[in-house]
């Protein structure tokens, strides 16, 4: 937190090497969350892209009051949903746009293991409403509280809870199913 309040004066100030430290600190969490809320690899990196854009225009008036992860992420959740209601985008993510993402796995069996799993977890996730499956990649993928996420959802923290929980039970039951084929 300190750190990142330091990176947020350092970038206010004009330092380009905050502003690298920022990204490379959560580019890789946000593309992960907007490719899970968006179904699409190129898209999501349009959203993190437009979102770190966004935010370095406005970086001289910007006051850091919470999590900087947070704040990113609410942007890049708030983008995909813009996007959602616009375009109506509903699709199943292909494969080839699964191996771009990035991976901490090493080895190649560990990989082909890790981008089969990511496969399956990403079209059942796909599967669930939206409202759930945002509610989950926020908590997730986002590390966002249900409170958060709540004010975004324009919603109460139990229905927001009840949209977790819910949208969990879907998915064991949707991944069962891919398991056991």
């Amino acid at each position: 937190m300190l750190d990142d309040k330091l990176l947020v004066w350092k970038l206010r100030h004009g330092s380009t090497n905050a502003l690298k430290c920022i990204y490379e600190k959560y580019r890789d969490d946000l593309l992960r969350l907007a490719t899970a809320l968006s179904n699409e690899t190129s898209f999501a990196e349009d959203v993190v892209h437009d979102v770190f854009t966004s935010f370095i225009r406005s970086s001289t008036q910007f006051k850091l009051t919470g999590s900087l992860k947070g704040y990113l992420a609410t942007c890049v959740v708030n983008r995909v949903r813009n996007a959602n209601r616009s375009k109506r985008r509903h699709q199943a993510v292909e494969l080839a746009e699964v191996g771009s993402i990035s991976s901490d796995v090493k080895r190649p069996d560990q990989w082909i293991i890790h981008n089969e799993e990511t496969m399956q977890l990403n079209r059942a996730l796909s599967q669930l409403p939206y409202s759930q499956r945002e509610a989950i990649v926020m908590y997730l993928q986002g590390g966002m509280r249900f409170r958060e996420i709540a004010r975004l959802q324009n919603v109460s923290i139990r229905t927001t809870q009840s949209r977790y929980r819910c949208g969990l039970q879907k998915l064991r039951v949707l991944l069962d199913g891919e398991v056991n084929k």
